[in-house]
Protein backbone atom coordinates (compact mmCIF):
# COMPACT_ATOMS: atom_id res chain seq x y z
CA UNK A 1 0.00 0.00 0.00
CA UNK A 2 1.49 3.46 -1.02
CA UNK A 3 0.74 6.22 1.67
CA UNK A 4 0.20 9.58 -0.89
CA UNK A 5 -1.09 12.14 1.95
CA UNK A 6 -4.31 13.82 1.52
CA UNK A 7 -6.16 12.66 -1.25
CA UNK A 8 -6.90 15.33 -4.18
CA UNK A 9 -9.48 12.79 -5.21
CA UNK A 10 -11.85 12.26 -2.50
CA UNK A 11 -10.75 15.66 -0.31
CA UNK A 12 -12.51 16.10 3.41
CA UNK A 13 -15.33 17.76 2.26
CA UNK A 14 -19.14 17.19 0.43
CA UNK A 15 -18.18 17.02 -3.60
CA UNK A 16 -20.32 18.50 -6.32
CA UNK A 17 -22.11 16.34 -8.69
CA UNK A 18 -19.11 17.05 -11.04
CA UNK A 19 -16.78 15.86 -8.62
CA UNK A 20 -18.41 13.09 -7.34
CA UNK A 21 -18.66 11.75 -11.19
CA UNK A 22 -14.87 12.89 -11.58
CA UNK A 23 -13.59 10.86 -8.91
CA UNK A 24 -15.14 7.40 -10.15
CA UNK A 25 -12.98 7.69 -13.17
CA UNK A 26 -10.22 8.75 -11.57
CA UNK A 27 -10.27 5.97 -8.77
CA UNK A 28 -11.02 3.40 -11.53
CA UNK A 29 -7.85 4.86 -13.16
CA UNK A 30 -5.75 4.32 -10.51
CA UNK A 31 -6.63 0.48 -9.35
CA UNK A 32 -7.57 -0.13 -13.27
CA UNK A 33 -5.21 -3.02 -13.41
CA UNK A 34 -7.50 -4.67 -10.32
CA UNK A 35 -10.78 -4.03 -10.95
CA UNK A 36 -10.83 -3.92 -14.92
CA UNK A 37 -9.53 -7.84 -15.00
CA UNK A 38 -12.25 -8.49 -12.57
CA UNK A 39 -15.32 -6.78 -14.68
CA UNK A 40 -13.90 -8.43 -17.97
CA UNK A 41 -14.55 -11.86 -16.34
CA UNK A 42 -17.83 -11.14 -14.77
CA UNK A 43 -18.82 -9.14 -17.82
CA UNK A 44 -18.26 -12.11 -19.83
CA UNK A 45 -20.24 -14.35 -17.59
CA UNK A 46 -22.80 -12.42 -17.98
CA UNK A 47 -23.06 -12.39 -21.96
CA UNK A 48 -23.32 -16.15 -21.12
CA UNK A 49 -25.84 -16.09 -18.54
CA UNK A 50 -28.03 -13.79 -20.60
CA UNK A 51 -26.95 -16.22 -24.00
CA UNK A 52 -30.42 -18.41 -22.95
CA UNK A 53 -32.62 -15.48 -22.65
CA UNK A 54 -31.52 -13.96 -25.94
CA UNK A 55 -32.42 -16.84 -27.96
CA UNK A 56 -35.81 -17.45 -26.52
CA UNK A 57 -36.58 -13.81 -26.94
CA UNK A 58 -35.05 -13.57 -30.95
CA UNK A 59 -33.02 -11.46 -29.74
CA UNK A 60 -30.14 -12.16 -32.25
CA UNK A 61 -26.39 -11.65 -31.88
CA UNK A 62 -24.30 -8.93 -32.51
CA UNK A 63 -26.23 -6.67 -31.82
CA UNK A 64 -28.87 -8.53 -29.40
CA UNK A 65 -31.95 -5.82 -30.94
CA UNK A 66 -35.45 -7.32 -30.84
CA UNK A 67 -37.41 -8.36 -33.45
CA UNK A 68 -40.46 -5.18 -34.34
CA UNK A 69 -43.21 -7.97 -34.64
CA UNK A 70 -42.27 -9.50 -31.56
CA UNK A 71 -41.30 -6.89 -29.15
CA UNK A 72 -43.58 -9.04 -26.16
CA UNK A 73 -41.19 -11.24 -26.29
CA UNK A 74 -37.59 -8.71 -25.12
CA UNK A 75 -39.41 -7.57 -22.07
CA UNK A 76 -37.77 -10.61 -20.15
CA UNK A 77 -34.77 -9.87 -21.57
CA UNK A 78 -34.40 -6.57 -20.47
CA UNK A 79 -35.58 -7.42 -16.53
CA UNK A 80 -33.26 -10.47 -16.63
CA UNK A 81 -30.40 -7.76 -18.06
CA UNK A 82 -31.71 -5.51 -15.22
CA UNK A 83 -30.80 -8.10 -12.47
CA UNK A 84 -27.97 -9.84 -13.75
CA UNK A 85 -26.18 -6.19 -14.10
CA UNK A 86 -27.48 -5.11 -10.59
CA UNK A 87 -25.25 -8.56 -9.35
CA UNK A 88 -22.30 -7.97 -11.12
CA UNK A 89 -22.30 -3.81 -9.64
CA UNK A 90 -22.37 -5.15 -6.16
CA UNK A 91 -19.52 -8.09 -7.03
CA UNK A 92 -17.51 -5.75 -8.29
CA UNK A 93 -18.91 -2.99 -5.21
CA UNK A 94 -16.10 -4.63 -2.60
CA UNK A 95 -13.05 -4.06 -4.56
CA UNK A 96 -14.37 -0.81 -5.59
CA UNK A 97 -15.71 0.40 -1.85
CA UNK A 98 -11.93 -0.63 -1.06
CA UNK A 99 -10.31 1.26 -3.29
CA UNK A 100 -12.46 4.46 -2.56
CA UNK A 101 -11.92 3.89 1.06
CA UNK A 102 -8.35 4.35 0.72
CA UNK A 103 -8.41 7.15 -1.27
CA UNK A 104 -10.39 8.91 0.83
CA UNK A 105 -7.64 8.40 3.42
CA UNK A 106 -4.60 8.98 1.54
CA UNK A 107 -3.28 5.78 0.16
CA UNK A 108 -3.47 4.09 -3.22
CA UNK A 109 -4.14 -0.23 -3.56
CA UNK A 110 -1.70 -2.15 -4.37
CA UNK A 111 -3.27 -5.04 -6.59
CA UNK A 112 -2.65 -7.43 -4.47
CA UNK A 113 -4.36 -5.62 -1.27
CA UNK A 114 -7.37 -4.50 -3.85
CA UNK A 115 -8.08 -8.36 -4.28
CA UNK A 116 -7.09 -9.71 -1.12
CA UNK A 117 -10.16 -11.36 0.05
CA UNK A 118 -9.18 -11.06 3.69
CA UNK A 119 -11.49 -8.66 4.75
CA UNK A 120 -13.37 -8.80 1.73
CA UNK A 121 -16.47 -9.98 3.15
CA UNK A 122 -17.05 -12.15 -0.12
CA UNK A 123 -19.85 -14.30 1.55
CA UNK A 124 -21.73 -11.18 2.81
CA UNK A 125 -21.01 -9.30 -0.45
CA UNK A 126 -22.76 -12.45 -2.44
CA UNK A 127 -25.88 -12.43 -0.18
CA UNK A 128 -26.14 -9.03 -0.76
CA UNK A 129 -25.53 -8.89 -4.52
CA UNK A 130 -28.52 -11.90 -4.46
CA UNK A 131 -30.89 -10.03 -2.84
CA UNK A 132 -29.99 -6.44 -4.71
CA UNK A 133 -30.19 -8.57 -8.32
CA UNK A 134 -34.02 -9.65 -6.44
CA UNK A 135 -35.15 -6.65 -5.82
CA UNK A 136 -34.16 -5.22 -9.22
CA UNK A 137 -35.45 -8.21 -11.06
CA UNK A 138 -38.81 -7.46 -9.39
CA UNK A 139 -38.86 -3.64 -9.64
CA UNK A 140 -38.15 -4.10 -13.50
CA UNK A 141 -41.15 -6.12 -13.92
CA UNK A 142 -42.69 -2.69 -12.91
CA UNK A 143 -41.48 -0.97 -16.30
CA UNK A 144 -40.24 2.35 -14.84
CA UNK A 145 -40.06 0.89 -11.08
CA UNK A 146 -36.54 0.11 -12.63
CA UNK A 147 -35.34 2.84 -11.80
CA UNK A 148 -36.55 3.12 -8.04
CA UNK A 149 -35.20 -0.38 -7.13
CA UNK A 150 -31.68 0.23 -9.12
CA UNK A 151 -31.31 3.85 -7.67
CA UNK A 152 -31.80 2.27 -3.75
CA UNK A 153 -29.64 -1.03 -4.31
CA UNK A 154 -26.36 0.66 -4.92
CA UNK A 155 -24.83 1.45 -1.79
CA UNK A 156 -25.16 -1.24 -0.45
CA UNK A 157 -21.89 -3.29 -0.79
CA UNK A 158 -19.96 0.22 -0.04
CA UNK A 159 -21.77 0.56 3.33
CA UNK A 160 -21.04 -3.33 4.05
CA UNK A 161 -16.89 -3.09 2.85
CA UNK A 162 -16.52 0.39 4.32
CA UNK A 163 -18.98 0.59 7.63
CA UNK A 164 -18.34 -3.06 8.55
CA UNK A 165 -21.81 -3.95 9.20
CA UNK A 166 -24.11 -6.85 8.79
CA UNK A 167 -25.49 -7.97 5.60
CA UNK A 168 -29.13 -7.24 6.05
CA UNK A 169 -28.24 -3.82 8.00
CA UNK A 170 -26.10 -2.98 5.22
CA UNK A 171 -29.11 -3.53 2.68
CA UNK A 172 -31.31 -1.16 4.86
CA UNK A 173 -28.48 1.14 5.35
CA UNK A 174 -27.42 1.65 2.02
CA UNK A 175 -31.48 2.54 1.13
CA UNK A 176 -31.39 4.89 4.01
CA UNK A 177 -28.07 6.47 2.50
CA UNK A 178 -29.16 6.55 -1.02
CA UNK A 179 -32.77 8.55 0.34
CA UNK A 180 -31.12 11.18 2.02
CA UNK A 181 -30.39 14.96 1.36
CA UNK A 182 -33.53 14.50 -1.23
CA UNK A 183 -33.15 11.63 -2.64
CA UNK A 184 -29.54 12.82 -3.93
CA UNK A 185 -26.92 9.98 -4.07
CA UNK A 186 -30.00 8.01 -5.89
CA UNK A 187 -30.11 10.48 -8.46
CA UNK A 188 -26.89 11.08 -9.31
CA UNK A 189 -26.58 6.68 -9.37
CA UNK A 190 -29.21 7.05 -11.96
CA UNK A 191 -27.71 9.81 -14.05
CA UNK A 192 -24.53 8.17 -14.00
CA UNK A 193 -26.00 4.65 -14.81
CA UNK A 194 -27.95 6.50 -17.76
CA UNK A 195 -24.46 8.18 -19.20
CA UNK A 196 -22.88 4.82 -19.50
CA UNK A 197 -25.89 3.21 -20.72
CA UNK A 198 -25.62 5.26 -23.15
CA UNK A 199 -21.72 5.21 -23.97
CA UNK A 200 -21.29 1.70 -23.58
CA UNK A 201 -24.35 1.35 -26.49
CA UNK A 202 -22.65 3.28 -28.38
CA UNK A 203 -19.32 1.24 -28.05
CA UNK A 204 -21.06 -1.83 -28.72
CA UNK A 205 -23.05 -1.15 -31.77
CA UNK A 206 -20.01 0.89 -33.12
CA UNK A 207 -17.51 -2.49 -32.61
CA UNK A 208 -20.07 -4.22 -34.46
CA UNK A 209 -20.14 -1.87 -36.89
CA UNK A 210 -16.74 -1.56 -37.04
CA UNK A 211 -15.70 -5.07 -37.53
CA UNK A 212 -18.78 -5.56 -39.94
CA UNK A 213 -16.98 -2.89 -42.55
CA UNK A 214 -13.74 -4.81 -42.92
CA UNK A 215 -15.59 -7.81 -43.28
CA UNK A 216 -15.25 -9.57 -39.73
CA UNK A 217 -18.85 -9.59 -39.49
CA UNK A 218 -19.21 -13.38 -40.64
CA UNK A 219 -22.92 -14.93 -39.40
CA UNK A 220 -20.68 -18.04 -38.13
CA UNK A 221 -19.39 -15.67 -35.75
CA UNK A 222 -21.92 -13.16 -34.84
CA UNK A 223 -22.37 -14.58 -31.50
CA UNK A 224 -18.73 -14.46 -30.61
CA UNK A 225 -18.77 -10.85 -31.88
CA UNK A 226 -21.96 -9.82 -30.17
CA UNK A 227 -20.62 -11.46 -26.85
CA UNK A 228 -16.84 -9.70 -27.18
CA UNK A 229 -18.07 -6.34 -27.91
CA UNK A 230 -20.79 -5.60 -25.14
CA UNK A 231 -18.20 -7.61 -22.91
CA UNK A 232 -15.52 -5.01 -23.63
CA UNK A 233 -18.29 -1.84 -23.36
CA UNK A 234 -19.61 -3.25 -19.81
CA UNK A 235 -16.15 -4.01 -18.52
CA UNK A 236 -15.14 -0.64 -18.60
CA UNK A 237 -18.80 0.56 -17.16
CA UNK A 238 -19.52 -1.47 -14.48
CA UNK A 239 -16.49 -1.10 -12.52
CA UNK A 240 -16.90 2.70 -13.01
CA UNK A 241 -20.67 2.53 -11.70
CA UNK A 242 -19.18 0.60 -8.78
CA UNK A 243 -16.40 3.29 -8.27
CA UNK A 244 -19.16 5.57 -8.63
CA UNK A 245 -21.35 3.78 -5.49
CA UNK A 246 -18.41 3.92 -3.72
CA UNK A 247 -17.63 7.41 -3.74
CA UNK A 248 -21.18 8.34 -3.37
CA UNK A 249 -21.46 6.52 -0.31
CA UNK A 250 -18.85 8.18 1.08
CA UNK A 251 -19.88 11.65 0.47
CA UNK A 252 -23.55 10.70 1.29
CA UNK A 253 -21.85 10.10 4.56
CA UNK A 254 -19.78 13.44 4.71
CA UNK A 255 -22.54 15.18 3.89
CA UNK A 256 -25.11 13.65 6.38
CA UNK A 257 -22.93 12.14 9.09
CA UNK A 258 -19.79 14.75 9.84
CA UNK A 259 -17.47 11.73 8.43
CA UNK A 260 -15.29 14.23 6.50
CA UNK A 261 -14.88 16.33 10.97
CA UNK A 262 -14.47 12.42 12.35
CA UNK A 263 -11.39 11.68 9.95
CA UNK A 264 -10.05 15.52 9.77
CA UNK A 265 -10.13 15.00 13.81
CA UNK A 266 -8.52 11.65 14.24
CA UNK A 267 -4.98 13.09 13.48
CA UNK A 268 -2.20 10.47 11.49
CA UNK A 269 -2.21 8.00 9.90
CA UNK A 270 -5.76 7.27 9.01
CA UNK A 271 -6.78 4.24 9.29
CA UNK A 272 -9.97 1.85 7.47
CA UNK A 273 -11.03 0.69 10.91
CA UNK A 274 -12.13 4.71 11.31
CA UNK A 275 -14.44 4.47 8.27
CA UNK A 276 -16.57 1.57 10.26
CA UNK A 277 -19.68 2.70 11.84
CA UNK A 278 -20.95 1.97 15.55
CA UNK A 279 -22.48 -1.45 15.70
Amino acid sequence: MDHAGPSAVLPLRPLTVGEVLDAAVTILRDHARGLLPVAAVLAAAEQLALAPVRRWAHANPPGYLPEFDDLGRFWPVLVVGAATEAFVLCLLGGPASRAAGATLLGQRLSVRALLDPRGARLPAVLLVALAAAGIVFVAALGGPLWAVGYGLVGLAVPALILDRVAPLRALWRGVALALRGGMRAMGIRLLGGGIWLALRVALALGGITALEAVGLGNPAWSAVIGALTWSLANAVAYPTLACLDAVLHLDTRMRTEGLDIRLSRAGVPLRPSLLAVDR
